[in-house]
Parts: structure tokens; C-alpha cells; sequence
């Protein structure tokens, strides 16, 4: 192996580093993963969770293009719950409760089933750099191997740094130790290197809870998935439960103030501003008396509980305190305190669309490095870097996805154009297209284009090719059948809508508010005709009729832009030269260097005026 030369070298397990290896060795790429503990691919380093708002999103997008993220999560699921089901389509978002050890076996279950992929545990403490232009990695052990391209997807990892009260560690997850050297050698090659701190909570003793002074929080009664594909569906699920702190906690967790890295000045970079540690939220929202807490079981066969919303560095004897006085917790004891950790990470202005830099030909970063946050918005961005690595390799267009497409399209155009001081999280509300990108629709949006790079099977293929027929002719079907006031009113009435005096389509029904598909079917003349189709066609269709308009909006819209993204900017163009351009513009715009017009509209400090000006010269 030490001799052999790689297409791809990934440095890292985690998320990025599992997606990135996977795609690289499915597309028929040599591939090596190389990561400090085999022991530890693929592990939930926090929440014992996948998806969520947004994020469940960016899994259905990583499956529908031949990902492994919602195969595995669905194979490891204890919990499945749709959520925002009370607000329109474009807002849920499936979410899984995981089975931590699970989730791990099965990742590295299906990466050791993946041809083309080879494993080696060490250290990467720098690169191989010629003419700028990386040629593979140097390990602890003092080992060179060499690699066409490397996927640079080290997590927390470089010279992390573990906060517990005034105590301090180095290391990149609890128990395990930092990588060093690359941030010092990125630095020294010209890359602009940042500090970023997350924090993970206390895990405790499940069976020293008492779960009846707690909301039990159940799955959905009718389970769905994340993958496309005939992954197991739960037929059974556990609970999680809801608590919450109170003032007498906020008052004991005030004590260890003064010896809080957040408040001594110890900690001195950036948290997750929508994930914060319980002593922030409890500084930041003085006024508010109690915070939710969700106690959420970490597997099957385990006590072990994770409590989120308590993520914490302050001293663990405060931490101790503070949890007795929560509701249900007053006999807790804990297996480990939570704790804050700072790493290094790489403003992400420093890379292309493809996650590749520009500094460094075939030097590739995914995930936390980024200054992203999240297991999901990882594994997106290790897909997609792992595919350009490939393609470039091969002399190939570059993969890259536009922000009408996916999620995982607005994630990257955000990191590359915006940057980022903080750590990024995916929200709906960063997706101006998120009409367009629904859960439900993922493997129409995507699964042909990752079909036509070698990647999504002709089987996925297959499948959205039926479930977009299927749907159709279910629209065909609504769009035609005529129903009578006699057969209609009946059901308006149990929706309190009002009743109508001639017949109308279905479809016309089916648009009103609170009407749905499974209530239209109280009728016999439409439930004859609709009740054999699956699940999946029967919500495509519903949306498709149901928000029309707003979707051929939304296009119009997407079409709008695009204009602008055919309008090319020369890679090399001298902003300097155009003096009416404001002096933030010619800055910004040359240190970003947009590819297109809509990428510049897009970089934070650059004005309508300035992309005018750009347009007159561009002509």
C-alpha cells in the first residue's frame, strides 16, 4: 500500500471523509482513507442524530445522488420523525434518532464493502507539494504516500483543544488526540487559517432518570426514511423526553462563571451562534427563566443518554449540580462532562465551487475546516469534493451544483462567496429556491445528473424515472375526474370549507386549504382511482397541484438569475483597474473571484451599483 500512488487520498473518517472516500472509490478512483483511529469512522462525535431542518434536506440529497448518509442513518435509526408538518412542503424536514455504535458498524460496514477503497491508520501531519500542486501526504510514522489528489476533511482535529472548566486537553474528540502540522504547513504555503469553537453536552446514566417528570416525545405513527432506495423501515421506535431547566439551575451554573473559558477569556474564537452552550444561553437571554432540554437515547442496547441543549465547559461538579435541580434528573449520574473545544479551520473564501483551492492544485477541504458545523453539511460537502476530485483526475467537467438545485448548492456558494466567521449551519431560510428544494423531490432534482458523472446507479435511475411517471398520470387522473356538489360537500363540510354548487375537477378540490389527498378519498369516485399509487407519487403529486403556482413562480424567478450566471467573469480579471467600482467591491471581489455575475451579486459589500459597473464592462 505505502508504494502504490492513490487517485485520491482522504485524510479523515468522520462524515466528510466517509462520503468523500465512497464517492471517489464508486466512481472508480483508487482510494485511500487514511484517518488516526479505525476504530472511530464514521462516529456521531455529538448528537446521536441525523437531519433535521434543512439538513434532512441535504441527507435525501446525498442519497439521491449515491451517497451513503441516509442509508446508513436508516439502517441505524431508533426514531423517525417529519418534521414542520404543520407548515408547507418546502419546511419539513425528516429527522432520525440514531443508534450511535450502529451508525459507526454500518459505516465502516459499507466503506470495507466498497471496492477501490483502501484503509491505513496514521497521523497526516503535512503534504507533499510540488510546483503548487499537491503529491500526496507525509504521516506521523514518517511515511510519504503518494496521491493524485487529497481531501483534506479534519474536523475538529487540528490542533484541537479540549475546554472542561480551567482544565485543558489537547485533542480533537474526548479520549482521542489533535492532528498537528498541517495547519502550520497551509500557512506557510500562503492559506489564511482561523480558531472555531464547538461544545457537546454531558452524557448520563439513563437508568438514574426518572422519565415521569418528563414530556415523552414519540416517533411519527407511520414512519418514512431518509434513503430511496429499500432500506428498512422502523416497525419499532424508542422515545425521546422533554425537560427543562429552571432558575435554580441558571443560579448554580452562574457560580462557575468565573471559571467558564467561555467568560475568562480563555476561549477566545467562535461558537455556533444557533447552538449554544447552556452558560451562554443562560448569559445572552437573561430574561427568560427555563430552557428546553431534549433527553435523547444513544442506542438500542445502551443507558446512555445525550442531553441536548445542556452542552457546556463549565467545571464538571458544576455541571453535576446544576443537572440534579432539572426535572427528572435529580439522582443523574454522568458518564462524562460536556466539554468546548477549539480548532483550527480555513476561511472558505480560499476555495473554488469545487472545494478545491486555489492555491493548491488537487488540494481539496470538506466539512469542518470549512467552518461548517453539522454531520450533514459535511457529508454534502465531502460528496461533492470527492466527485470533482475524481472527475478532475480525469479530465473531467466539474460537478458543480447550482443554488436552485440543492441545499447542499447553497451551502457551497455560501461558504465560497460569504465566508464565514462563525460556524455555518443550514437553514431553510439560506435557500432564497427552497420551493424547489424539498425533501420529497431530492431524487428528481439530482439523481440523473449524479447518474449521467458514473455515480447514482441505473437503478436509482429507474426508480425516479417510475416516480415521476406514476406521478404524472396521478395528476392526469386528478386534473380530469369531475366530482359533484352531492359528492364533494360532504367532505368540504368536515373541513369546515365552504360548499360548492356545480361540479369541479379534483384537482380544483384538492387546492383548497385543509383539503389533502387522503381526505379527497372519502369520495369513491376519486379513491378508485388514486388509492393503489405509493407513498411517495401520491405526495409529489399532491404538492405539484396544490402549489403550482408558487412553483412556476419560483422558476421564473431561478430563470431571472441564471441570466446573470452566463455572463462569465475571466478568471485573472484585474478589479484594481476599474476605479469606479467602490473600494469594498474591488477588494472583495478580488479576494473571492466570483466565476459570474450572480456569484458577484452574491459576495457580502458588493452593491447593485458595483455589479452594474461590472455589466457595462463586461458588455
Amino acid at each position: 500500500m505505502i508504494n502504490e500512488i492513490y487517485d485520491v487520498i482522504v485524510v479523515g473518517g468522520g462524515h466528510a471523509g466517509c462520503e468523500a472516500a465512497a464517492a471517489t472509490a464508486n466512481l472508480g478512483s483508487k482510494t485511500l482513507l487514511i484517518t488516526m483511529n479505525m476504530q472511530t469512522i464514521g462516529q456521531m462525535s455529538c448528537n446521536p442524530a441525523m437531519g433535521g431542518i434543512a439538513k434532512g434536506q441535504i441527507v435525501r440529497e446525498i442519497d439521491a445522488m449515491g451517497g451513503y448518509s441516509g442509508i446508513v442513518a436508516d439502517k441505524s435509526a431508533i426514531q423517525f420523525k417529519m418534521l414542520n408538518l404543520s407548515k408547507g412542503p418546502a419546511m419539513w424536514s425528516p429527522r432520525t434518532q440514531n443508534d450511535r455504535m450502529l451508525f459507526a458498524e454500518e459505516w465502516r460496514h459499507m466503506l470495507e464493502q466498497t471496492e477501490n477503497l483502501d484503509f491505513f491508520q496514521d497521523m497526516v501531519k503535512g503534504l507533499t507539494v510540488e510546483n503548487n500542486k499537491v503529491t500526496g501526504v507525509l504521516t506521523s510514522l514518517g511515511i510519504t504516500i503518494k496521491g493524485k489528489s487529497v481531501i483534506l476533511t479534519n474536523g475538529t482535529f487540528l490542533n484541537g483543544l479540549i475546554h472542561v472548566g480551567d482544565k485543558q486537553l489537547g485533542g480533537g474528540r474526548m479520549g482521542e488526540p489533535k492532528a498537528y502540522g498541517i495547519t502550520e504547513q497551509l500557512t506557510d504555503l500562503g492559506f489564511v487559517a482561523g480558531r472555531m469553537k464547538t461544545g457537546t453536552p454531558a452524557r448520563v446514566d439513563g437508568r438514574t432518570l426518572d422519565y415521569s417528570k418528563m414530556e415523552e416525545q414519540k416517533g411519527d405513527e407511520n414512519p418514512q426514511k431518509f434513503s430511496y432506495t429499500n432500506t428498512p423501515k422502523l416497525t419499532k421506535q424508542l422515545s425521546c423526553h422533554i425537560t427543562y431547566t429552571n432558575d435554580t439551575v441558571h443560579d448554580i451554573l452562574r457560580e462557575g462563571f468565573d471559571r467558564s473559558p467561555m467568560f475568562n477569556g480563555t476561549i477566545q474564537s467562535t461558537g455556533p451562534r444557533y447552538c449554544p452552550s447552556i452558560e451562554d444561553k443562560i448569559n445572552r437571554f437573561a430574561e427568560r427563566n427555563r430552557h428546553q432540554l431534549f433527553v435523547e437515547p444513544e442506542g438500542w442496547r445502551t443507558v446512555e443518554i445525550y442531553v441536548n441543549g445542556f452542552s457546556s465547559s463549565l467545571p464538571e461538579e458544576i455541571q453535576l449540580r446544576a443537572m440534579r435541580e432539572i426535572p427528572g434528573f435529580e439522582k443523574v449520574k454522568v458518564f462524562r462532562p460536556g466539554y468546548a473545544i477549539e480548532y483550527d479551520y480555513f476561511p472558505p473564501t480560499q476555495l473554488k465551487h469545487t472545494l478545491e483551492t486555489k492555491l493548491i492544485e488537487n488540494l481539496y477541504f470538506a466539512g469542518q475546516i470549512n467552518g461548517t458545523t453539522g454531520y450533514e453539511e459535511a457529508a454534502g460537502q465531502g460528496l461533492l469534493a470527492g466527485i470533482n476530485a475524481h472527475l478532475k483526475n480525469n479530465e473531467k467537467e466539474p460537478f458543480i451544483l447550482s443554488r436552485d438545485e440543492a441545499y447542499i448548492g447553497v451551502l457551497i456558494d455560501d461558504l465560497i462567496t460569504k465566508g464565514t466567521d462563525e460556524p455555518y449551519r443550514m437553514f431553510t431560510s439560506r435557500a432564497e429556491y427552497r420551493l424547489l428544494l424539498r425533501q420529497d423531490n431530492a431524487d428528481i432534482r439530482l439523481t440523473e445528473k449524479s447518474y449521467q458523472i458514473g455515480l447514482a446507479s441505473a437503478e436509482r435511475l429507474a426508480r425516479v424515472e417510475h416516480k415521476i411517471k406514476e406521478s404524472r398520470e396521478l395528476e392526469d387522473i386528478l386534473r380530469s375526474t369531475s366530482l359533484k356538489p352531492g359528492q364533494v360537500n360532504p367532505v368540504l363540510e368536515s373541513i369546515a370549507s365552504a360548499p360548492v354548487d356545480q361540479a369541479y375537477r379534483a384537482a380544483q378540490i384538492l387546492t383548497r386549504p385543509n383539503m389533502t389527498l387522503e381526505k379527497l378519498e372519502e369520495i369513491d369516485a376519486v379513491k378508485l382511482q388514486t388509492a393503489h399509487f405509493e407513498t411517495e407519487v401520491r405526495e409529489q403529486a399532491e404538492i405539484n397541484i396544490k402549489y403550482k403556482g408558487y412553483i412556476e413562480k419560483e422558476k421564473e424567478n431561478v430563470a431571472k438569475v441564471s441570466r446573470l450566471e452566463t455572463i462569465r467573469i475571466p478568471e485573472q480579471f484585474d478589479y484594481q483597474q476599474l476605479k469606479s467600482l467602490s473600494a469594498e467591491a474591488r477588494q472583495k471581489l478580488s479576494d473571492v473571484r466570483p466565476v459570474n455575475i450572480a456569484q458577484a451579486s452574491r459576495i457580502s459589500g458588493v452593491s447593485p451599483a458595483d455589479i452594474n459597473i461590472l455589466l457595462v464592462y463586461l458588455n
